[in-house]
């Protein structure tokens, strides 16, 4: 035989025999995997663009990982990313499905049972949490299964080109050959002898697959944004307040004036948020309810326009903390609030002594247990409809919100409240009291430095030391500064307007060349003194002194 006679059998051997061969085609099986979860993941978003946000996998497991990870956990993610927690779980979860689909494709190579019953258990786990998420129901559960039905199409048709009966082969199935039969040569062993690979094939179902991902999930965004309440709250009219808040005393801001100090007031787009919610709850202001239940004389449900309509209406300046915020953390925000006063509203209803605890419902299921006690005592506690002169952006709980002067969020700044239950602490623990932070949390007495920036290089001379500090429901008696281990040196504060607002503080220094520690301490209008010891913000806030590192030049 010449040459040229063996060189086509030479070639071909390797397709069905060679290890090589078979090893060359499970990186291309592993893009397989991918692309077949990107077509379940996009294919379940469009069919969650019909339903609601909430039908996502990626979301309702998301929401399930955040249920079920352990404090430390979350801790660690808020420690780490901040405000960015959710994008990081969202991306984290992204990735792990990667990693998980290429495996299959991989495994699906050579067997192709596993790699459909692998996106079978891929979308009864995303059913499973769409269904038993706290706004779930039976439909929720469409947008993980039809995805999977498309993942599991698209797998089948990217690994048929890798696992092609090679021409001539016995292991073909005939033309006419019965259904049964060849479904066993689909879902069967793909690494036997006689078999081909068809790259241009894979290519193009491959770009076809990528096509269809891109397209359906798109096509998901596109839809679901039709769920989008931007346009209603831009429409909203809010009413003038009955009590307006105190009017500030001109130079009130001293950050007009020193360069790196936070404003007295916090604008809405840069407002810490800190929550559970892996998308943002959209809430119709035309169909928004907010019911009372349980330990009421006359409980009864309203509506926005009811809360809108009232003649008590308030505005006020509150400076609110999260519990997860670290000594000299930026967790904190200020803001003019309107709203409802939340004390007068429960005793509209007729609330009942015996009541110690408010079990407060989001829409999207989370429970905050405030006391009722604050809730009644506290003058500006509010059921909050209005965010510095504008309808409560949807990120910050539009179209109402609960917050209590002086406790930490998670025990009174319930967002999208829709419910109000009067019960007891021995009767219901709440989301967070499960999971063993403090049941009641009232907000530390903290200061922090903002100017200079920790570790920060300038040059020598006179320069302000700056920060904020807050004690809410009490207010801000003074605040001192220590440099290296000289004494106390008492700063200057800005105007006292409200005691619910964080005070600004300053302290002009001579810096000579060298390296010092700034600390900071303050003192609340009553007399309490900051604390030295240093405790975690869990399980009920954190504390100790702020204290910086920098070096003049």
């Amino acid at each position: 035989m010449t040459t040229t006679e063996q060189a086509p059998a030479a070639a071909s051997a390797p397709d069905g025999q060679g290890g090589g061969r078979r090893r060359g085609r499970r990186p291309l099986a592993a893009v397989a995997g991918l692309l077949s979860a990107g077509v379940a993941l996009g294919g379940a978003e469009i069919v969650a663009g019909l339903i609601g946000p909430q039908s996502s996998p990626v979301v309702a497991v998301g929401d399930t990982v955040i249920t079920l990870v352990p404090e430390p956990v979350k801790a660690f993610a808020i420690e780490t990313f901040g405000e960015d927690d959710k994008t990081a779980l969202v991306g984290g979860t992204l990735v792990l499905v990667a990693v998980y689909a290429a495996v299959l494709g991989v495994l699906a190579l050579r067997r192709r049972a596993v790699g459909i019953g692998g996106i079978a258990l891929f979308g009864l786990v995303g059913a499973a949490a769409a269904v038993t998420g706290p706004a779930g129901g039976p439909l929720d559960a469409l947008p993980a299964l039809a995805g999977a039905l498309m993942g599991a199409a698209a797998l089948l048709a990217l690994l048929a080109p890798l696992t092609a009966p090679a021409t001539g082969s016995p292991h073909a199935p005939a033309d006419g050959a019965p259904l049964a039969e060849r479904l066993r040569t689909a879902l069967g062993s793909g690494d036997r002898k006689g078999v081909g690979l068809d790259r241009r094939r894979f290519f193009l179902t491959s770009g076809a697959a990528l096509g269809a991902a891109l397209v359906t999930g798109g096509g998901g965004r596109l839809l679901l944004s039709r769920f989008d309440v931007g346009g209603a709250r831009a429409a909203l009219t809010l009413p003038a307040p009955a009590s307006p808040a105190a009017p500030l005393p001109a130079g009130a801001d001293l950050a007009e004036r020193v360069e790196g100090l936070t404003p007295l007031f916090t604008p809405n787009r840069e407002f810490y948020r800190v929550d559970t919610a892996i998308t943002v709850p959209q809430v119709d202001p035309a169909e928004y309810r907010l019911t009372l239940r349980g330990m009421f004389d006359a409980p009864r449900t309203y509506t926005l326009d009811d809360l809108l309509g009232r003649d008590d209406v308030i505005e006020r300046d509150v400076t609110l903390t999260c519990v997860s915020n670290e000594v000299g953390g930026r967790l904190a925000g200020t803001a003019r609030w309107l709203g409802v006063p939340l004390g007068a509203l429960l005793r509209d209803n007729g609330i009942q002594p015996g009541s110690d605890q408010l079990v407060c419902r989001s829409v999207d299921g989370m429970t905050i247990g405030a006391p009722t006690r604050s809730a009644l005592e506290v003058e500006d506690a509010m059921l909050a409809f209005g965010m510095n002169g504008e309808p409560l952006p949807v990120e910050h709980g539009f179209p109402v919100r609960m917050l209590i002067p002086g406790l930490y969020g998670y025990v009174s700044a319930c967002k999208w409240v829709t419910g109000i239950e009067a019960a007891t602490y021995d009767a219901y623990d709440a989301y967070w009291t499960e999971r063993d932070w403090a049941a009641q949390a009232p907000i530390k007495l903290a200061s922090r430095i903002d100017t200079p920036a920790p570790l920060r290089r300038f040059p020598a001379g006179r320069r302000p030391i700056a920060g904020v500090a807050w004690a809410q429901t009490r207010g801000i008696g003074a605040v001192e500064v220590r440099v290296d281990d000289g004494p106390w040196l008492p700063a200057e504060l800005s105007p006292q307007v409200d005691a619910d607002l964080w005070r600004q503080w300053v302290l002009p220094h001579d810096f000579a060349p060298g390296s010092y520690q700034l600390t900071v301490r303050a003192t609340s209008a009553d007399g309490e003194a900051q604390t030295e010891e240093r405790a975690a913000p869990f399980p009920a806030g954190s504390s100790g002194l702020h204290s910086i590192r920098v070096t003049a030049t």
